[in-house]
């Protein structure tokens, strides 16, 4: 076994016993190469990614390869969900070098880490030969490896860095159309979603779609929001049977998935959904809300209740093998009550896809056309549906399982905590709280060191205050534990909420440029400090700390916290028109910038009655902060003998609402006339 053998990483596991000798990313190895003047190869990935299999299969298990990458280099492997702060930059390189990026993610770089070329997944001759040629590169022109590495490092300082604006611009609904206006020229508007294949659900994006439709009354976008989050839950990037999202679907209308499932999708849809549900009720997305809860507590849940990272796209080396069915297997398994089903998920003797005879299942009808097709009551349709599903899920249940990424992460787990206080908040289910409550338990006593300082990785035997953490970590456990507080009313979580921020503030901000780094001040310095500005798959770090300085700024009357969201806001403002998809969260942020936010306090014995009430209604810009007591400075003399609800916005407050009725009345008299 290599030196991964010793690794945490479900990742790094995988290839412990290759023949290639990895050494995980740290000092001994790159002690190694600068000793023995060695390249060093860099290669990343994640326990889930199908590519990253099919690379150590055809390369990294094969004693020739390996023979070739240890004699010529220092071979490090990286878990890019681990170590994001490595990834981030040969990431950047790669981009830099061939306009594109991915995973395998391939770097070769000189001895004090600087890269010289980088790509994706390569096939095993392409690989060996490119080895060799970089190998004879670098012993035969050193002094242009040196000089191409100056300039790929400069370029990697410069990569997705923006600049200090001073000016304060007042922000208007005009900026808002130009960046949704430019943006909607890339939507398809058959299968929902942006563009053609692959697609990706980025829930991130439809969310800010979704208010801008509702506050600039925009219903061409309102149309395409609904009709990507239909498309979505009735794709085959969609587990009908065990509930949850796949990553991605390789074509462009939802149907075939690249079967991983990450808990990041998951737990930011769950709070899409669960979002849409208020604004525009439909039982579809309760139930997707619901489902997805029940795959990711029953499938990533750990016993203390933490969620873990991922499962695999594979099982039993094949893609997909535990999610797919043929029609023979469907028939085997429900007999009499197979054709329906088949029917209402498309199942067919040859298949559905390029799998032969394999069926990926997905939905075409509603309830209610497809009941009137077929002659039945919709009730009667949905409890055979329910009762068949149940079979096959048992069924598929004693399938040998993809594999799962037991890794818990800091920042996925504060997106989970978001997700689930999101679903309690629309819902109002016990359960949905009670879970969000336990994760939050488990990331303040498992993930918070006695120095109030987090680490990105659970581990039950590693000292937490030596671990690493970067700012994804705090900016998504104080966005989670603010959704909490809010429908708690419990300051415990918001405390907790701004004392991260505090240390986030302390360690990750640069006052001179107004912009987060990515890494701390104090941690291990790598060949460029980052900021993280775009929002893709999860929103950017920096956009969450906007978010979250934002409402902490309005919730602690914390003016410094305010000014540092608005810097921020400030410095990216240039970008945001260019690409609404890249700068989604961001919009957000405009939005609220725009419309201002309600600041809703509601005080006194009824106010958890009030709360749910109110939350009844979709006002997506808004705080919400109350309780029988409250030390908050908005609460101040606002405890009298009844309850009252009090709609503020600019340190001024309307006056008191006796039921949330009258209040709402105050909400769109002064925020939407």
């Amino acid at each position: 076994m290599n030196r991964l053998a010793n690794s945490t990483s479900p990742y790094l596991l995988q290839h412990a016993n290759n023949p290639v000798n990895w050494y995980p990313w740290g000092k001994e190895a790159l002690d190694k190469a600068r000793a023995e003047n060695k390249l060093i190869l860099v290669s990343i990935g994640y326990s889930a990614c199908h590519w990253c299999h099919v690379m150590e299969h055809e390369s990294f298990e094969d004693e020739a390869v390996a023979a070739v990458m240890n004699e010529y280099f220092v071979c490090i492997k990286v878990d890019r969900e681990e170590r994001p702060d490595v990834d981030q930059i040969y990431m950047s390189a790669v981009q830099l070098m061939s306009g594109r990026g991915g995973w395998p993610l391939n770097c070769i770089c000189l001895p004090d880490q600087r890269p010289i070329y980088g790509g994706t997944y390569f096939r095993k001759n392409d690989w060996t030969s490119l080895l060799f040629n970089l190998a004879d590169f670098y012993k035969q022109k050193p002094e242009e490896a040196e000089d191409y590495a100056v300039r790929l490092t400069e370029g990697i300082q410069k990569y997705e860095s923006i600049e200090f604006v001073v000016a304060q611009a007042e922000h208007t609904k005009d900026d808002l159309q130009a960046i949704v206006n430019n943006w909607k020229r890339y939507f398809d508007k058959q299968e929902g979603g942006t563009g053609n294949a692959p697609k990706f659900p980025m829930p991130n994006n439809w969310l800010a779609l979704m208010r801008y439709a509702h506050l600039m009354k925009d219903e061409e976008i309102a149309q395409q929001v609904k009709l990507s989050l239909h498309k979505m839950a009735f794709g085959g990037i969609y587990d009908h049977v065990g509930g949850g999202f796949a990553r991605y679907s390789v074509d462009g209308r939802w149907h075939v998935p690249h079967f991983e499932k990450m808990l990041y999708d998951n737990a930011q849809l769950i709070s899409l959904y669960a979002e849409a549900y208020t604004w525009k009720p439909d039982e579809l997305y309760r139930q997707v809300v619901d489902e997805i809860i029940t795959f990711s507590t029953c499938e990533l849940m750990s016993p203390d209740y933490g969620f873990y990272s991922a499962l695999d796209a594979d099982s039993e080396g094949k893609e997909g093998k535990f999610y797919i069915f043929t029609k023979d297997e469907i028939e085997e398994i429900l007999g009499d009550e197979a054709g329906l089903f088949s029917i209402y998920y498309n199942i067919t003797e040859d298949g559905n896809w390029e799998e032969e005879e394999s069926n990926v299942l997905f939905r075409k009808d509603s309830d209610e056309e497809l009941a009137q097709k077929l002659g039945l009551p919709v009730d009667e349709l949905l409890a055979k549906i329910n009762s068949s599903k149940q079979k096959v899920f048992e069924a598929r249940s004693v399938r040998v399982r993809p594999g799962l990424d037991n890794k818990i992460l800091a920042s996925w787990n504060g997106l989970m905590l978001k997700g689930l206080s999101d679903a309690y908040r629309t819902f109002n289910k016990q359960e949905y709280l009670e879970l969000a409550l336990n994760n939050a338990g488990f990331i303040l006593n498992n993930l918070l060191g006695q120095n109030g300082r987090l680490s990105r990785v659970y581990s039950a035997t590693s000292s937490q205050d030596k671990s690493v953490a970067f700012l994804d970590d705090y900016a998504n456990i104080i966005d989670g534990l603010i959704a909490l507080y809010e429908v708690t009313f419990n300051e415990h979580w918001l405390q907790q909420a701004k004392n991260l921020a505090d240390t986030a503030i302390a360690h990750y901000y640069d006052e001179t440029k107004g912009i987060f780094f990515f890494t701390t001040d104090d941690d291990e310095q790598l060949i460029a400090r980052k900021s993280e500005i775009m929002d893709g798959v999860i929103p950017a770090s920096n956009s969450v700390m906007a978010r979250v300085l934002k409402k902490l700024g309005l919730l602690f009357d914390n003016e410094s916290y305010v000014e540092v969201s608005a810097q921020l806001l400030r410095n990216v403002m240039p970008q945001l028109a260019k690409y609404g998809s890249a700068y989604s969260n961001w919009m957000m942020l405009l939005l609220d910038e725009v419309f201002g936010i309600n600041e809703i306090a509601i005080t006194g014995t009824e106010a958890e009655a009030f709360r749910k009430e109110m939350e009844n209604n979709y006002i997506p810009n808004k705080i919400m902060l109350g309780g029988n007591t409250g030390s908050l400075p908005l609460l101040q003399d606002k405890f009298g003998a009844s309850t009252q609800i009090f709609i503020c916005k600019d340190k001024t407050c309307g006056l008191p609402a006796n039921n949330p009725a009258d209040a709402l009345n105050e909400v769109e008299a002064r925020f939407y006339n």
